[in-house]
């Protein structure tokens, strides 16, 4: 039987054990489902260096450099774990708080960007909505080019508080049809107690809310639109009396 004289374990024994740590590498950067994308959290990672360290043949140790090169990408990676985690943490909290100021919006104002009417080529009905916080006795619809000339009143009468839906045929005070673009609306009119109001399109008050996909959007004009739709919130006017 040979003796080994020279106290050094053969050398076929390392070339054995590195494989083993070779293979055990490479099954924790696989990580076969629990890891998709191959990427090694803090976990594997120091998995991978202890089998390293558990291998290394004593003749020729791990560089000291190198561990230390080891370590600090596993300091980085455990850094980039938090902040990753800190950061989750932050949108669920700013999705939380989204959705309680959606909450509150209840009973308020909702301005949307929008405060004109399009009347786009061959269009002969153009309808938008306004809402009215009281009874319109008589009022007027004043609609405006963008050099704010009014060219056409639509007079109405005995309209009820809340929403109110009204129709352009998208002609001028002469009964001539105007060329397509973007129209401004003015809207003003008289309580039976003969107090002046004014209105515009495009502010209505909050009827509801519901949440798809954890997202709020707002019941507004009898329709839901996303809240970054909303320029605003404000408080209703207060009746009198």
């Amino acid at each position: 039987m040979a003796i080994n004289t020279n106290n050094k374990i053969p050398t076929n024994e390392f070339t054995v054990d590195k494989l083993k740590a070779k293979k055990e590498a490479e099954a924790l950067a696989k990580a076969d489902g629990t890891n998709p994308g191959a990427q090694l959290d803090k976990d594997a990672f120091m998995k991978l260096l202890l089998t390293e360290l558990q291998y290394q043949d004593p003749t020729s140790p791990m560089d000291s450099e190198k561990m230390l090169t080891q370590t600090s990408q596993l300091a980085t990676l455990e850094t980039q774990e938090n902040t990753n985690q800190m950061m989750k943490k932050l949108a669920e909290q700013l999705k939380a708080s989204t959705s309680m100021y959606a909450v509150s919006a209840l009973g308020k104002m909702a301005t949307l960007g929008e405060s004109s009417i399009i009347k786009e080529d061959g269009m002969s009905t153009i309808t938008s909505m306004a809402f009215l916080e009281a009874d319109g006795k008589t009022g007027t619809i004043k609609i405006k080019n963008t050099d704010g000339q009014i060219i056409r009143k639509i007079e109405f009468g005995n309209a009820k508080a809340g929403i109110m839906e009204f129709e352009w045929d998208g002609k001028d005070q002469s009964g001539n049809e105007v060329k397509a673009g973007v129209y401004g609306v003015e809207i003003s009119y008289q309580d039976k107690n003969g107090k002046e109001h004014n209105s515009s399109i495009g502010k209505y008050p909050v009827e509801g809310i519901k949440f798809v996909n954890g997202e709020a959007q707002i019941k507004v004009g009898g329709l839901y639109v996303a809240m970054d739709k909303i320029r605003e919130f404000t408080e209703p006017t207060k009746k009198e009396g």
